[in-house]
């Protein structure tokens, strides 16, 4: 991993620096044994500091949550997933609503969508196959869907949408797998 900063300059001077501490001390035998000790000692310094940026400041994993959506039944529209923090506008009204909303072209039979920056907290979330791009879960005449749709913690349809409690899990604040299963 290259090193923050430096020049080939900067590494010039470095190799200077380290050949006259171990060569130059070689050719004056009267200079104490102690200083060829303190020669090592920074050589080995110089070579800590050198490995420093790349182990000592190497980036941790982002927390996220990450989500799988399978069971896509046609390459037709969009995948809309979104992220409740409250049961308000949930699951319908994911455009006004939802905390954060992503949309992608379909491609395949499965999605995946990465959310971050998210706190720790209870969440939901509601994912929809928007086949003809008007922003909502089409219905028939009884009220059922006519599009594909999903939801966290694997909350069922019954007689109407699950509740944002139905659909509710805990997000610790690291990197959270989900996978939801869409229902046509």
């Amino acid at each position: 991993m290259p090193i923050i900063g430096s020049t080939k300059n900067h590494i010039k001077i470095f190799k200077n620096m380290l050949f006259k501490f171990f060569f130059q001390n070689t050719r004056h035998p009267e200079k104490p044994q102690i200083f060829r000790k303190f020669s090592k000692l920074l050589f080995c310094l110089a070579l800590s500091l050198v490995w420093l940026p790349s182990n000592g400041f190497a980036q941790t994993e982002c927390p996220t949550i990450n989500i799988k959506i399978q069971n896509i039944s046609n390459n037709t529209g969009v995948i809309a997933c979104a992220i409740f923090e409250s049961g308000e506008g949930f699951p319908g009204k994911f455009l006004k609503f939802a905390s954060k909303i992503i949309i992608t072209q379909i491609s395949g039979k499965d999605a995946s969508f990465e959310f971050s920056n998210i706190l720790p907290g209870k969440y939901a979330i509601a994912v929809i196959h928007d086949e003809n791009y008007n922003g909502e879960l089409d219905t028939n005449m009884l009220g059922l869907p006519k599009e594909g749709y999903g939801f966290s913690s694997g909350a069922k349809v019954t007689l109407s949408a699950p509740s944002f409690s139905d659909a509710e899990f805990i997000y610790d604040g690291g990197v959270l797998q989900m996978s939801i299963k869409l229902n046509y």
